[in-house]
């Protein structure tokens, strides 16, 4: 990427980039920017808004959209927002299979969930921690009781703690996506200082970003909601990430404004949102229909973040095509004696 190409972005008084233009606006997609958002590259004279610059143009919503974030503050003329979180810069690589590099500051860290971990740089100190990593000190009692949440989750008693330990410069860590899709960054401070997501989404944050659990009230959520009684619950103000199969779609909700989704394809909402469970409908409908028993109703205000391919729809698919005949692809010979495999080559 030429210095011409790159961007920078202010996001949360935070200076990101360099980033390509498809990185702006998968940003902008995801809910992570707005119109409002500051940017600058090499060449400009000053930092713009993203909806005044002829890159974009189409691309930003207004400034009534609702939901859009506040702007943030000039990266070097403004104040940077005071955290209690790590304070880190991140850049996304890739499209379809994404990598997140976290670049870290002496004395900054991140925290990410086992196995995630992509590379790191000479002065990055791996730790494993127990409970959720967080920076306010804790006795074991407290410990037990973070470690606790997690594995009710179904995730490790122990999360994984990358530090800088050097004394000057920056050091990098990138963490990968565990299949197919998008690296959602999100930062908590602008959006409530807590976030709802599905159990397996959680990537990896700035550490200070606490990683709880959040259950579901009705029963019917917890029976036939797709996640169980239990997802994730992110609170405090740093930036964190989550991943989705396929695109993700960000909605903001009306108050009162209603959305019917395959309870698979929900990725992460805002506590605001009311979530419940409704019957697809009729017998027939629900037996034949192909789209399971029950979907998702979630009731505005505020944000959800949908996915158009659940990991769950992806190993289906993968458990049927492993059985060795397609059917509803080819003919009845085809079916009775594999033809069809041989011809294509997937025999």
């Amino acid at each position: 990427m030429s210095d011409q190409d790159a961007w920078y972005m202010s996001i949360g008084g935070q200076q990101v980039g360099p980033v390509k233009q498809s990185d702006v606006e998968s940003n902008l997609r995801n809910g992570s920017a707005s119109g409002d958002t500051l940017l600058w590259k090499p060449g400009m004279a000053s930092w713009q808004k993203l909806r005044d610059l002829p890159e974009f143009s189409g691309a930003a919503p207004s400034a009534a959209s609702v939901g859009s974030p506040p702007p943030p503050s000039d990266p070097i003329e403004g104040e940077s927002v005071r955290r209690s979180s790590h304070e880190i810069d991140y850049t996304l690589h890739g499209s379809e299979m994404q990598f997140v590099e976290i670049e870290l500051d002496p004395g900054e860290s991140a925290v990410a969930e086992a196995g995630a971990l992509m590379y790191m740089t000479q002065q990055i100190a791996l730790q494993t921690v127990f409970g959720d990593g967080r920076t306010q000190p804790q006795g074991f009692l407290d410990k037990l009781v973070g470690a606790g949440k997690r594995l009710i989750t179904g995730e490790s008693l122990f999360m994984t703690v990358f530090h800088h330990q050097g004394s000057s410069g920056k050091e990098r860590v990138a963490f990968a996506a565990p299949y197919a899709g998008k690296i959602v960054p999100l930062d908590l401070s602008q959006l409530g200082g807590e976030l709802i997501c599905q159990k397996d989404s959680f990537l990896c944050a700035a550490r200070g970003v606490q990683i709880g659990i959040a259950f579901q009230k009705r029963i019917g959520v917890g029976l036939f909601g797709g996640e169980g009684f239990i997802m994730q619950r992110l609170t405090g103000d740093g930036w964190t990430f989550v991943h989705a199969g396929g695109t993700v779609h960000t909605l903001d909700l009306k108050p009162g404004e209603r959305l019917r989704v395959d309870t698979g394809c929900l990725v992460a909402l805002q506590p605001s949102v009311d979530y419940d469970i409704q019957f697809v409908g009729g017998i027939k409908t629900a037996l034949f229909g192909g789209e399971g028993l029950f979907y998702a109703s979630l009731t505005g205000p505020g944000r959800v973040w949908l996915q158009s391919l659940p990991f769950s729809r992806l190993a289906d698919r993968l458990q049927r095509a492993s059985h060795g005949w397609r059917k509803e692809e080819g003919s009845v010979l085809d079916r009775a004696f594999g033809l069809g495999n041989l011809i294509d080559g997937d025999g």
